[in-house]
C-alpha cells in the first residue's frame, strides 16, 4: 500500500493520540498541558499557536472519535464517523511546503486549533484508508495485556503486535516455555 509521507505522519499522530488514552497504557497520558505540548513535539505538529487548558478537552474528544472509527463495524459507519469529524473540523485544504518538507497538502484551515487540525488531517488520513478498502491496516495490539493501537504497512497485512520486539516477543517467549512445561512432563 503506498501512502504518501503527510497521510503517514498523520496516521501516525491518531495512533499515538489513541494510545494516550487510559485503555491503552492503563493511565491518562495526556493529562495536562504539559504533555499536551510533549505531543505536539513528539508529532511535529506544525502551526499550533497558544495551547490552553480549553484544549486538552477538545483533543481528547477528537481522541474518542478516532476510538470509534478504530471500533466502528463496517467501513459504512466508520466512513459516517469521519465525514462528520471532517466536517466539523471545518476542513479546507490548501497547499503547503514548511519545515524543509515539500509540497503537501494540510487539510486545516490557518489558525485551526490544535483539535480541529488532528481531526481534519487524521479524518482524512483514515478517509483514505477507506477508499483503499485498508481500514483493518489500523487495529489494537493482539497482546491479551495490550491495548496499543498501530497502523500495519506490512505487505501482507500480517504484523499482529504493536512491538514485535515486546508484546510479541513477550508471547512467542510464554508460548515456548508453556510448550517445553507440555513436553517435559
Amino acid at each position: 500500500m503506498l501512502i504518501n509521507h503527510d497521510t503517514r505522519c498523520a496516521l501516525d499522530r491518531v495512533v499515538d493520540l489513541l494510545n494516550t488514552a487510559p485503555e491503552s497504557e492503563g493511565r491518562e497520558r495526556l493529562d495536562g498541558l504539559e504533555s499536551l505540548r510533549d505531543f505536539v513535539a513528539r508529532n511535529r505538529v506544525s502551526d499550533v499557536g497558544q495551547l490552553a487548558e480549553s484544549d486538552l478537552p477538545a483533543v481528547h474528544a477528537v481522541r474518542d472519535r478516532f476510538s470509534e472509527v478504530l471500533t466502528a463495524t463496517g467501513s459504512r459507519k466508520a466512513a459516517a464517523l469521519i465525514n462528520t469529524m471532517v466536517a466539523e473540523a471545518g476542513t479546507t485544504p490548501r497547499l503547503t511546503d514548511h519545515d524543509d518538507y515539500d509540497w503537501h497538502v494540510h487539510y486545516f484551515a490557518p489558525g485551526a486549533s490544535l483539535a480541529q487540525q488532528l481531526a481534519a488531517d487524521g479524518g482524512m488520513a483514515l478517509a483514505f484508508l477507506v477508499v483503499a478498502g485498508e481500514r483493518d491496516r489500523l487495529r489494537r495490539c493482539a497482546a491479551p495485556d495490550c491495548r496499543r493501537a498501530f497502523v500495519d504497512l506490512s505487505r501482507n497485512r500480517s504484523r499482529r503486535y504493536c512491538d514485535s520486539r515486546t508484546c510479541g516477543n513477550r508471547l512467542h517467549v510464554a508460548a515456548y516455555r508453556a510448550r517445553q512445561r507440555e513436553a517435559a512432563r
